[in-house]
C-alpha cells in the first residue's frame, strides 16, 4: 500500500476484510477510514461484513465432518486460481 491516502475500492474491501480477522494494520484501517468516507458501495460492503461477523459469532456454523472436508477442499481449490 505504500504511502499513499487513496486506495481503490479492491484493496478498500481486502483491508476491510482482514479489519474482521484483527489482521489490518494501523495504517491500512486509517487507509480504509478516508476511503470510507467517499466511498457509498465500500461503506455497504464493511457494513454488510460487519453485520455477517456478528451473526457468525451470535449462530456459528456447525458441518458434519465430510462437509466441512468438502467445504476445505473447494474453498483450496478457489484459492489456488487466484494465486
Amino acid at each position: 500500500m505504500g504511502n499513499k491516502i487513496i486506495i481503490l475500492c479492491k484493496e478498500a474491501n481486502h483491508v476491510c476484510d482482514k479489519t474482521q480477522y484483527k489482521e489490518a494494520t494501523l495504517w491500512e484501517k486509517f487507509l480504509l477510514n478516508i476511503h470510507l468516507i467517499y466511498c457509498k458501495v465500500c461503506r455497504k460492503y464493511s457494513k454488510n461484513n460487519a453485520n455477517l461477523t456478528k451473526l457468525m459469532i451470535k449462530s456459528p456454523v456447525n458441518l458434519d465432518p465430510i462437509s466441512k472436508e468438502n467445504l476445505r477442499t473447494a474453498f483450496e481449490k478457489e484459492l489456488a486460481k487466484h494465486k
